[in-house]
């Protein structure tokens, strides 16, 4: 097996980087550390640059589309990592979480509609509520000895009270780095399952736990709750390829992928 390097310093000023070559424009000093987990340091494995040279040295780049091949390496990917069986036909490509994040929202509320996140949380979530004219209602993650909890009795209330008919999960949680335990998971699903709140759950880092903790794909945890669960996730934190903007997002419910996907073509019409 190929082992990857993590050791060297790759300078990457000069290449258009955000991190390092935005600075300015997002308003940070020139000489400024970035420590981006999205975005990492090191070169990707030996096989996916082969892999991309094939692709650029083939000279064409027409439209193209994903052969059984790239289903088949989700299917084992997920069975072997969180034993968890998934179908072809509940895959939909986007480019990217956040842009399914926001297609979710416009598939499954409506203007004035109330989502519910838990905060602390990655940024986007706030904002892909507020540009499509939907409301933030926030269930504050509680810190307790250093370490984050979910205050159930609050969740449930703002949801009763604000009539929230979707929430935005993050498992593993951004930032606060909880991997939730399975008893965790079905008492927020059970929730929402009495309340008829729809869920999203962005699992694009669920290939980064300690050991010692374990990663439950929110959806296996119970059929009703894979019947109202859009799971999100990508290639792009696990192998460093943020910039290839490729996301896989599972939704077995049939009206619920036909939703999504009819929210997907409206935006580009």
């Amino acid at each position: 097996m190929i082992k990857s390097n993590f050791d060297s310093i790759i300078n990457r000023t000069d290449t258009n980087s955000l991190k390092y070559d935005f600075t300015s424009e997002r308003e940070r000093p020139d000489d400024i550390l970035p420590l981006w987990v999205a975005d990492m340091d090191f070169i990707v494995a030996p096989e996916i640059q082969q892999r991309l040279y094939d692709v650029v040295n083939h000279g064409i780049y027409g439209y193209s589309d994903s052969k059984d091949g790239y289903y088949q390496a989700i299917y084992s990917w997920y069975r072997s990592k969180f034993n968890y069986e998934i179908k072809k036909e509940w895959i939909v490509k986007t480019p990217g979480v956040v842009f399914a994040l926001a297609q979710a929202v416009r598939a499954f509320t409506k203007l004035g509609d109330g989502v519910i996140i838990q905060t602390p949380v990655y940024y986007p979530f706030k904002e892909v509520i507020i540009d499509n004219g939907r409301r933030v209602i926030t269930n504050s993650l509680v810190l307790k000895n250093a370490h984050y909890e979910i205050d159930f009795d609050d969740f449930e209330e703002k949801i009763k009270k604000e009539k929230v008919k979707l929430f935005i999960l993050c498992s593993p949680h951004n930032p606060v780095g909880r991997v939730w335990k399975k008893d965790e998971l079905l008492k927020l699903g059970q929730i929402c399952l009495k309340n008829d709140v729809k869920i999203i759950s962005d699992e694009i880092h669920s290939d980064f736990i300690y050991p010692g903790h374990q990663h439950h794909v929110f959806a296996s945890l119970k059929t009703e709750l894979q019947n109202i669960t859009i799971t999100c996730t990508a290639p792009t934190k696990t192998f460093n390829l943020a910039g290839l903007q490729i996301s896989n997002i599972f939704i077995a419910d049939e009206k619920l992928r036909l939703q999504f996907k009819k929210s997907y073509c409206q935006y580009w019409l």
